[in-house]
């Protein structure tokens, strides 16, 4: 999901500046929060594997571009079911920023840009997640609907921010829509396909009891709220 370079530039860099420090704060309390129940390391180790799994998703499973952005399985979804929120946005982070200095130079210029298209998203499914689940159901007992609300509005989420990006970015252009469109339509394999991942590695998770008490899953993976 990198928006190509050049959409979003010049003094219009300063909104992206801007939404990318107040994700950064909101970051700082989600993790505030997480370490008042989980220990140091157990926040550690579940915000390095987020970050190894975000490296994997963007660098090896399957992406191409598609207008004005990239389509990539980003499986936010499944970071947050089975890592929790905080660990899950220092992952994106921390991901999209390793990528970008060592795989992907050229779409540095635009990191406040994606990390915004990531993060928002993210939060708004963690609010989902406490709100409109069930609370006495483990994440590895949700259904496919469960699982496809919170995955359908994190890719929404994801596309709203794109077309919201390419359109301040490039104006309101026959263009702009036209190649925001194709990015949509391209997007929505990604919302029918990340259901399915989504629950197959729950499945996987809820067949490994020794998970159970493990620090380096949520607590909520197993247990209900």
């Amino acid at each position: 999901m990198h928006i190509e370079p050049g959409i979003v530039h010049g003094a219009k860099m300063v909104l992206a500046y801007g939404t990318a420090a107040a994700a950064a704060g909101y970051s700082l309390k989600l993790i505030g929060d997480e370490l008042k129940t989980r220990s140091v390391p157990s926040f550690v180790a579940r915000s390095a594997l987020a970050t190894a799994a975000v490296l994997v998703f963007f660098e090896v499973l399957p992406h191409f571009p598609v207008g004005v952005s990239e389509v990539h399985f980003i499986l936010g979804t499944t970071l947050l079911l089975i890592l929790g929120i905080a660990p899950a946005a220092v992952g994106l982070a921390a991901g999209l920023l390793i990528q970008g200095l060592f795989f992907a130079p050229t779409d540095m210029p635009m990191y406040f840009v994606n990390i915004t298209t990531l993060l928002v998203p993210l939060f708004a499914i963690g609010a989902m997640a406490r709100k409109m689940l069930p609370q006495d159901v483990a994440y590895v007992d949700l259904t496919y609907t469960d699982v496809l609300k919170l995955s359908a509005a994190y890719q929404g989420g994801v596309v709203a921010w794109v077309a919201f990006w390419a359109l301040y970015g490039q104006g309101a252009g026959a263009e702009t829509f036209a190649s925001v469109g194709s990015f949509g339509l391209a997007y929505m394999m990604v919302v029918l396909i990340e259901p399915l991942i989504d629950l197959a590695v729950l499945a996987a998770a809820k067949s490994m009891k020794g998970l159970r008490h493990s620090a380096l899953v949520t607590t909520r993976l197993h247990n209900a709220a």
